[in-house]
């Protein structure tokens, strides 16, 4: 059985069993102004080797949005507030918003566009679907970012757990219970009191 926030946000489940996001045409670097200072940043993204020429203060999340054009991540709040910029740093979560593109030169990052293997999405994008663990879709790439992490961390024995672990990520359409039913999918289980 379909339940109606799935059916009212279709497009958003057929990009997520897609596994990418629709084609973007990604902006040339702008040219630095009065001879502002160019870094060459090198780094892995979603396991492709990346190379960005950019200023100094460009933020992990527009360097990954507006430069390669992965516009999974979301800029909600640009301030580290809400948690939608939620990306993996080697293999831990970040805002990356709050993170300058520069100091993640020889690392892994890995965003929601890199978590399904192909057609197969990774288990806790399914567990969102099933669980309707997501409703307008603006935080749901960083709540899923999250949620994998905090499953790696093996901060999701209960359901309070799960709960303090994700608050760092606001869902502005409350779909909490339906978020932590998600997690506990992909741990595979029931509350473990």
């Amino acid at each position: 059985m379909v339940s109606a926030g799935v059916a009212l946000n279709a497009p958003l489940v057929a990009a997520a069993q897609a596994g990418a996001a629709p084609p973007v045409e990604v902006a040339p670097a702008p040219a630095p102004a009065g001879g502002a200072t160019v870094l060459d940043v090198a780094m892995t993204v979603n396991g492709e080797a990346r190379t960005l020429s950019i200023d100094p203060r460009v933020t992990l999340l527009d360097a990954l949005r507006e430069r390669l054009g992965l516009t999974g991540s979301k800029k909600g709040c640009d301030r580290g507030q809400c948690g939608a910029c939620t990306v993996h740093v080697d293999g831990r979560r970040v805002l990356s918003c709050l993170t300058l593109a520069a100091s993640v030169s020889g690392r892994r990052v890995t965003t929601i566009e890199g978590l399904a293997r192909g057609d197969a999405l990774h288990p806790v994008q399914q567990a969102f679907i099933d669980q309707d663990g997501f409703q307008c879709g603006s935080c749901t790439s960083g709540q899923i970012m999250s949620a994998v992490a905090l499953l790696r961390e093996g901060h999701a024995r209960r359901d309070d757990d799960i709960r303090e672990w994700m608050s760092g990520n606001i869902c502005r359409c409350g779909a909490y219970a339906n978020i932590v039913d998600a997690v506990k999918q992909a741990r595979g289980g029931e509350d473990e009191r």
